[in-house]
């Protein structure tokens, strides 16, 4: 364990008084249907998908009927949730379009009112959007409308096939997307064509986002809203190892230091982990430690009508004075 030879001198930060839970019932392309049993029954586009979940703990609401109802059947491989094969059961196209809307009100430059996703069952489980973030692209977006003094930047770390880049970029934001992920990044330059937004400012980076971000802290870049939605595990394109636990503290410190003087924010996101929103919100408020601004934690959870709530992930939100 490394301590430092003298005490910390940083601010303390306040300390955290609650946490909150974000909830999510979806959005017009997206919807839960319902979860039991340690599965989940979704509708991306006109696609019916049953997935595992395995913190849904309770019974199933509706019956055997509905749930037969679905195109296609994840079932899980070992321990690991998300390594397994699909069983198709109904006709399923290799990629369909979902759109994700652009709450009303918020600023639309480039004239759009949703972007376009392409969903694909590709090995893995996901399909390319994580709909639980609805919410966080939507305070995204009211934090770049509050950017007035110049044209908003925003870096998405991690930023797997591109949703909230977009949304950012139709807002009319300057956008760097970055992913460890050649596959990740085609498939986000394919959805900002099929969003016709071929003329919105996106930067698509390859790249090991620990070095990218060591590299734009020397560089002394700035970004007036930060997403960070890091794996628990992973490796970047030249085999760069990444471990949540042992990583992230130095990595978030140098993101803090890439926020810019003023109106800015970051967010954080955690999946799959053993651990506490607690433990994120207090790194978040170390790193942060004299900036000020105020912080909102917890957890993202996606609700189905007349069900219960199924927790997605955990939230740290920063938001400057």
């Amino acid at each position: 364990m490394h301590l430092p030879s003298e005490p910390s001198e940083s601010i303390m930060p306040p300390p955290t008084e609650s946490l909150s839970l974000i909830e999510t019932t979806g959005f017009a392309g997206y919807a839960l249907i319902d979860s039991g049993y340690g599965r989940k029954l979704e509708r991306f586009g006109t696609i019916v998908v049953d997935r595992p979940e395995p913190q849904a703990l309770w019974a199933a609401k509706l019956g055997k009927a509905e749930w037969a109802k679905a195109h296609a059947v994840f079932s899980a491989s070992g321990e690991d949730e998300e390594k397994g094969k699909w069983r198709v059961d109904k006709s399923v196209p290799e990629s369909w379009q979902v759109r994700i809307p652009i709450a009303p009100g918020s600023n639309r430059s480039l004239g759009a009112d949703a972007v376009t996703m392409l969903c694909r069952m590709q090995g893995l489980w996901h399909l390319g959007i994580f709909p639980e973030q609805y919410p966080h692209w939507q305070w995204m977006l009211e934090r770049i409308a509050s950017v007035k003094s110049e044209t908003p930047r925003v870096l998405n770390l991690f930023g797997y096939t591109g949703a909230a880049s977009l949304l950012a970029a139709a807002a009319g934001a300057d956008v760097t997307h970055l992913d460890a992920s050649k596959k990740a990044i085609a498939w986000g330059r394919e959805n900002q064509a099929f969003s016709k937004l071929e003329a919105a400012k996106v930067r698509w980076i390859l790249d090991d986002a620990a070095k990218f971000v060591a590299r734009e802290v020397r560089r002394g870049k700035t970004y007036h809203v930060i997403l960070v939605d890091p794996p628990k595990f992973g490796r970047g394109p030249e085999g760069e190892i990444w471990d949540l636990f042992t990583h992230l503290p130095a990595f978030l410190k140098d993101c803090a230091h890439l926020l810019a003087p003023q109106q800015s924010s970051m967010v954080l996101t955690v999946y799959a982990i053993r651990a506490s929103s607690l433990a994120f919100d207090q790194l978040c408020r170390d790193v942060l430690a004299g900036r000020g601004g105020t912080f909102d934690s917890g957890e993202l959870a996606i609700r189905a009508p007349g069900g219960y709530a199924v927790p997605t992930s955990l939230f740290t939100r920063w938001t400057s004075s």
